[in-house]
């Protein structure tokens, strides 16, 4: 009978220990260890990507053979959800959008020395559409990427800034992205001015500049050139509620015309859009898109 209640109460305190513990949601606790192997995975030849982001549906189609080290590194971020909820904190039109820096300050620091090897080109030029690494010094990327929006080659080819994918769907989204703030919500990297989006991560960027367009969730799918219809292959994770309210959306001379749910931009640009669910979304992280004609050799980083 004793031995029968003392096996009672362990099965009873193994269970409150089980149930107390505070356990990560899925994909969180990877974030914070860069350097566990499924963090560190070989990405698919070639995969796609869809960013669901507050002007609308981003999708890349990602090439390992243009750029390995760089197409891993995005593969194995975006499955963890690194870039949910990311602010495209960056943008100066009409060269270029940049995002990257996750939102959550523990998982963005943790990122932030965690550079890889450059890619060597291959002959990928920089042209409207395609998308590369932002970084400071050579072997120096981390996280922060950008999609050129105009044809980038003549300054960044020569830096090299090498592309791993290119966007076959949503440049318009990608060119609707509210430029309003230029280069004062944390610019480049190499400025030297984006300590304040590691230390506060979104809620300062959601305090200081409430109207950045961000990036509600990115998720791998097939290819789009593969001719499969892009199903989702890969998230188990639940999204968490985005801090801080939705951006309006800025129609033209900058007029506000409201705020701006999933997916809509506007009645006269989306009269079909009709109001999404609840925005919801994880953290942020730190990548680069380029708008159309670039008149002064400004260089994305």
């Amino acid at each position: 009978m004793e031995c029968r209640v003392a096996l009672v109460v362990m099965a009873v305190v193994a269970g409150i220990g089980v149930r107390g513990a505070q356990q990560p949601p899925p994909g969180h606790s990877l974030l914070l260890t860069p350097d566990a192997p499924e963090m560190n995975q070989r990405a698919p030849d070639t995969f796609g990507v869809r960013l669901e982001t507050s002007r609308g549906a981003i999708v890349m189609d990602a090439r390992r053979a243009w750029g390995p080290r760089g197409a891993d590194r995005f593969y194995n971020l975006v499955r963890a959800g690194y870039y949910d909820g990311n602010r495209f904190f960056r943008v100066i039109a009409p060269r270029w959008a940049q995002f990257g820096i996750n939102g959550d300050p523990a998982i963005a620091t943790r990122w932030r020395d965690r550079p890889f090897r450059d890619d060597p080109p291959v002959g990928q030029s920089n042209v409207r559409g395609t998308v590369a690494y932002a970084f400071a010094v050579p072997n120096g990327r981390t996280t922060q990427v950008f999609i050129n929006l105009q044809d980038n080659s003549a300054t960044h080819d020569q830096e090299p800034f090498v592309p791993f994918a290119r966007v076959t769907e949503g440049m318009a989204a990608a060119d609707a992205l509210n430029a309003e703030y230029g280069e004062s919500a944390g610019s480049g990297i190499r400025s030297g001015k984006q300590g304040p989006l590691f230390e506060g991560g979104n809620a300062y960027l959601a305090r200081e500049f409430p109207r950045l367009d961000y990036i509600v969730r990115a998720t791998i799918v097939a290819a789009p050139h593969s001719g499969k219809a892009q199903e989702q292959v890969s998230r188990s994770r639940p999204p968490i509620a985005l801090a801080g309210p939705r951006p309006p959306v800025i129609g033209t001379h900058g007029r506000t015309l409201g705020a701006c749910p999933r997916g809509l931009v506007a009645a006269r640009v989306a009269p079909h859009a009709s109001a999404a669910p609840r925005i919801l979304a994880r953290s942020s992280g730190d990548f680069l898109i380029t708008p159309r004609a670039n008149p002064s050799p400004v260089i994305p980083g």
